[in-house]
């Protein structure tokens, strides 16, 4: 689950982590009083869950606070778009204010779950202020990554090494060492997946200061943090991945136009890579789980139908806990609802798969039945 920037920095100020000072706001009036409190100058922020946001026009700073009121009543209510959005965008309902700060230097800093790793890894860059993406691929030397054992934490002398190689000196490395131990604690104690700062600023007189903030919270650890889903804003998420998610679903809307229907993360990976490996492209990664019942069968297919990129559906099931049979009633009952009839190609294999079959071959629908992930990459082709 993702949280927004203001949210993001409320928690990190709670361990510790030093953030300029500043406010959300949901109005204009809001917006000039926040300024004012601030002294005039202040930098006026877009709060959408994604970045790029100063590239689109979402960040801009303002000299009085007449002008960040002018500047929040463009941004609120409209949708921003950036290359991490579609080009629908995403709603602005809030912006956060915050002082101008004297930056001398910029720096990145994050820690998130890496699978090479089986852990957290912490990532940290001179290079901070721009895309950390550009800098691994032109200048990877200038990227730092340690891995803290997750059983006993961060070391003090891992937390040095890395305000060393962030060119921290003096009292900085100390302050540095200090914020990278409070950023862990954040991380552990609140069961995140992402915590990114960028950028860590370094400014006025030498003090260390989060000027951005980004917070991804791991959704299976939701039962251990009821007041953190609390900070969910659905408007941010996509319409049918938010449709999902509320039927429990394993749902992600990817960019391609051939929708995938499987039961287990594994085939579901394994079936997006055969779609890829012969040129076309999977609209989304689809998982209706292996004890699935029907009605969530026909939700799950209701969402896949209801994305107007999807021309053509792949379905792959191996019937365990999930009968070949249930699977096809809910899917037949999903386009006869909705009225949609797209082509499907359906391997079923496992339990009750002729009884599968059958309600397909039943159904009126244009389905073509096949044995194996090769026939169904030859139709695809």
């Amino acid at each position: 689950m993702k949280i927004h920037e203001y949210q993001a920095k409320s928690l990190m100020a709670q361990y510790g982590i030093p953030v300029p000072k500043g406010g959300v706001a949901s109005t204009p009036e809001e917006a000039r009083q926040i300024a004012a409190s601030l002294g005039g100058r202040a930098v006026v922020k877009a709060q959408v869950h994604a970045g790029g946001r100063g590239k689109a026009g979402g960040v801009k700073l303002t000299n009085t606070p007449e002008e960040a009121a002018q500047v929040a009543a463009s941004l609120i209510g409209r949708n921003l778009v950036t290359h991490q959005t579609g080009p629908e965008g995403v709603p602005i309902r809030k912006v956060l204010v915050e002082e101008v700060q004297p930056i001398v230097k910029e720096l990145y800093l994050s820690i998130t779950i890496d699978a090479a790793a089986r852990g957290p890894v912490i990532i940290a860059s001179e290079a901070g202020g721009m895309e950390i993406e550009e800098v691994a691929a032109r200048t990877p030397e200038k990227i730092i990554r340690i891995a803290p054992n997750p059983t006993v934490g961060l070391f003090p002398y891992q937390a040095r090494k890395i305000a060393y190689a962030l060119g921290l000196r003096g009292d900085q490395v100390r302050d540095g060492a200090a914020l990278l131990t409070n950023l862990w604690k954040l991380f552990y104690e609140k069961d995140l997946s992402l915590i990114e700062i960028n950028p860590l600023a370094i400014v006025g007189e030498g003090r260390i200061v989060a000027l951005d903030g980004k917070i991804n919270i791991e959704d299976d650890a939701d039962f251990r943090h009821k007041d953190l889903m609390t900070l969910r804003d659905p408007e941010q998420e996509d319409p049918l991945e938010r449709m999902a998610n509320d039927s429990g679903i394993a749902y992600v809307r990817l960019d391609g136009d051939i929708g995938c229907v499987v039961n287990g993360a594994g085939l579901a990976m394994a079936t997006m890579d055969m779609v890829s490996l012969v040129g076309a492209k999977p609209a989304n990664f689809l998982d209706v789980g292996g004890g699935a019942e029907e009605e969530k069968v026909k939700r799950a297919f209701t969402i896949l139908l209801d994305d107007p990129r999807v021309k053509k559906v792949l379905i792959n099931v191996f019937g365990g806990i999930l009968r070949c049979d249930i699977l096809a009633r809910g899917v037949v009952a999903a386009c006869k609802e909705k009225g949609v009839h797209p082509p499907i190609i359906a391997r079923l294999q496992g339990t009750n798969k002729e009884e599968g079959r059958q309600v397909f071959r039943d159904s009126g629908l244009k389905v073509t039945l096949i044995e194996t992930l090769h026939d169904a990459a030859a139709m695809l082709r």
